[in-house]
């Protein structure tokens, strides 16, 4: 049954923060929820988790709603980081862990493997204040993974990370997925959501403006970009209906089009004047659409 929320909504004083919520995210699935800052997406991973009461509705993991003693089932790395810095790696992981009820045994397999994967065997004697934020936040995401959870909340997991160890940390939320892991993040780099989510929810002001699956929605979107290269100077496109936008680069144009019928004009225009070398009519990315949608509110 997987994840369920149902109108989950949360109201502070007189501001709602998240408004009717609903989705259903089925297990093994990377579900991605994007939005502005303050858009509500802490408040709703927060409500999943429990550790906030909803002001409506209900979010439920195979039907039961999470609380402390389902702790175990669930894997957590909040936007805001929570290592003590005076204690070891070692020392830090242990302890989140046996609140999780794992056994000593498993625990030093798991960090030691973990260690291994994310290349920081020597770190794992050293106080965590000692280490370098990069690397602080791969003990923090290890704090939410080594219990093997199988719904795993993700806020802000990139945040800190260089290209090198975003790949890295990348390939190790895929393999989670592979092994059955339910993944709900959020995410500043529209990329990273693009590359592994299955579906999306788009937040606004607590309200969801765009839901489904990310293919689905990029294939069904209107508007659409062309990438033309011609052998001359491209024709004057501006006066064409369903024109939206021009950028003219030394070697390519991109032409933004409201859609199919707009496209066609543009390449009737186009190869008239000039030999065609490139004409590429591409779906929109993703970080197009959320600043569309956002209407001019690029910060996630």
């Amino acid at each position: 049954m997987g994840l369920k929320l149902d109108q989950l909504t949360k109201v502070f004083q007189n501001e709602t923060a998240v408004n009717a919520l609903s989705a259903e995210i089925k297990p093994g699935t990377i579900f991605g929820m994007l939005g502005s800052n303050g858009a509500g997406k802490t408040t709703t991973f927060r409500m999943i988790l429990g550790l906030i009461d909803p002001t409506e509705g209900k979010a439920e993991w195979h039907s039961t709603r999470l609380s402390y003693q389902l702790t175990r089932l669930v894997g957590y790395l909040p936007e805001e980081r929570g290592l003590y810095p005076k204690l070891t790696v070692k020392q830090q992981l242990h302890y989140f862990m046996k609140l999780k009820g794992m056994h000593k045994k498993e625990f030093r397999e798991e960090m030691r493997s973990w260690l291994s994967r994310f290349q920081i065997e020597e770190y794992e004697n050293r106080r965590v204040e000692e280490l370098s934020k990069g690397n602080q936040q791969k003990i923090q995401f290890m704090a939410s993974v080594l219990h093997k959870p199988e719904l795993l909340i993700l806020d802000e997991p990139f945040s800190g990370l260089d290209p090198v160890n975003s790949d890295m940390l990348k390939r190790a939320v895929l393999d989670l997925q592979k092994q059955g892991t339910t993944i709900l993040f959020s995410s500043h780099q529209m990329h990273n959501v693009e590359e592994l989510c299955d579906e999306l929810m788009m937040l606004k002001k607590g309200n969801v403006i765009l839901q489904g699956k990310l293919a689905e929605i990029k294939s069904s979107y209107p508007v659409k970009s062309i990438v033309i290269r011609g052998a001359e100077e491209l024709p004057s496109l501006d006066e064409l209906p369903g024109v939206l936008s021009i950028r003219k680069g030394k070697l390519e144009s991109v032409v933004q089009v409201s859609g199919a019928e707009a496209a066609e004009r543009v390449f009737r225009r186009c190869s008239e004047t000039t030999w065609l070398k490139k004409f590429d009519l591409q779906e929109p990315s993703l970080h197009e659409i959320f600043v569309d949608q956002m209407g001019g509110e690029e910060h996630a």
